[in-house]
């Protein structure tokens, strides 16, 4: 779900990276220290962050309106990132464009798509959420082709579009007439999916070039994120009666872990093994979403959920596959640049 809140992100800065510098001659910033923990253990631990995060949703709905939780994920998550930053010693991007274009993909990467997450999993079981949020690759996939010229439509992609849709068909039962599914949560939790790749195409449309790094763009977006729905939250819910515990923590867990320390975590492991190994990350959250979701909070599943389920990370993973090297210009895709994993 919220990998795509830095996708567009890293593609700025890879495109950044692949700019030349104004001065050849100064000399080369030091590397970086290497993590303390192996790469592996991260790999899992990020899987399991984002995994976990529809069952904390639900968890969270069952004490808050869905507004109030995605206020106060965003709350944890940007104070999560600003500490990161003020650490880091990140300067705020510059320019009130370059704000314009964040607050734009802060709408589509974070405001709408956590606020319609959370309404779906009003009505709906957290496992058919996180199963939806799987299609995000099929709708980048059929979006990119319309709207960015580089992406180059293949059989083995459009084989795997097909194939993924499929999939949500098998999930949501078409041949039982969907039959005892919830229409309106379901449509939420799709359209949730589809704003990710929305948000991600217009800041590689918009903010490729930028000066700024990932990690000062990250919380700058996540912070106007913040912003927007703190303006909305009075206008459509009432204060909450108290501050159930569970709930409670359920949301800033969400927030702290799930859109900010994953955040921190999966830009390092771009950083460290590259986008491809990184990106693998994407076809483990919706098994680790229905795990818990059925070991945890006792939701029913019937058989067609997980083979739908990996209907769709089979077609997910062939509209991600590229050509190999040699054929296309490694740095004309900005996603295989960048670690796009959705």
């Amino acid at each position: 779900m919220v990998r795509f809140v830095i996708v567009g992100l890293m593609t700025v800065a890879a495109t950044s990276r692949t700019t030349p510098p104004a001065k050849p001659s100064a000399p080369a910033p030091a590397p970086s220290a290497r993590p303390a923990a192996d790469w592996r253990i991260r790999f899992g631990a990020l899987a399991l962050i984002w995994g976990f995060s529809f069952l904390l949703i639900k968890v969270g709905t069952e004490g808050y309106a869905p507004l109030q939780v995605t206020l106060g994920r965003l709350l944890s998550g940007t104070a999560v990132l600003a500490v990161a930053m003020a650490v880091r010693r990140e300067r705020l991007p510059r320019g009130a464009r370059t704000w314009g274009h964040l607050a734009v993909a802060a709408f589509f990467l974070n405001a709408l798509p956590f606020s319609l997450f959370a309404h779906a999993e009003l009505t709906i079981p957290s496992t058919l959420a996180g199963i939806c949020n799987a299609t995000s690759p099929l709708w980048g996939m059929a979006l990119s082709l319309v709207a960015l010229s580089e992406d180059r439509p293949t059989r083995r992609r459009v084989a795997g579009l097909g194939l993924g849709f499929l999939g949500v068909l098998t999930v949501l039962g078409a041949w039982q007439g969907f039959s005892g599914l919830d229409f309106g949560g379901t449509a939420m939790a799709l359209l949730a999916s589809l704003s990710y790749p929305i948000g991600w195409i217009y800041v590689r449309r918009t903010l490729a070039g930028s000066s700024s790094s990932t990690l000062a763009l990250t919380g700058s977006q996540l912070f106007l994120g913040t912003a927007q729905i703190a303006l909305v939250t009075p206008l459509f819910t009432s204060a909450p009666d108290g501050f159930p515990l569970l709930p409670t923590l359920a949301v800033v867990a969400l927030g702290a872990l799930g859109t900010g320390l994953a955040v921190l975590m999966q830009y390092g492991l771009v950083e460290e093994v590259g986008p491809t190994t990184a990106q693998m990350v994407t076809y483990f959250i919706p098994v680790i979403a229905t795990a818990a979701g059925v070991v945890v909070l006792g939701e029913q599943l019937s058989w067609n959920t997980p083979v739908g389920a990996l209907v769709v990370l089979a077609g997910a993973a062939l509209t991600q596959s590229r050509p190999r090297p040699g054929r296309t210009s490694g740095g004309r895709d900005g996603r295989a640049a960048a670690g796009d994993h959705p």
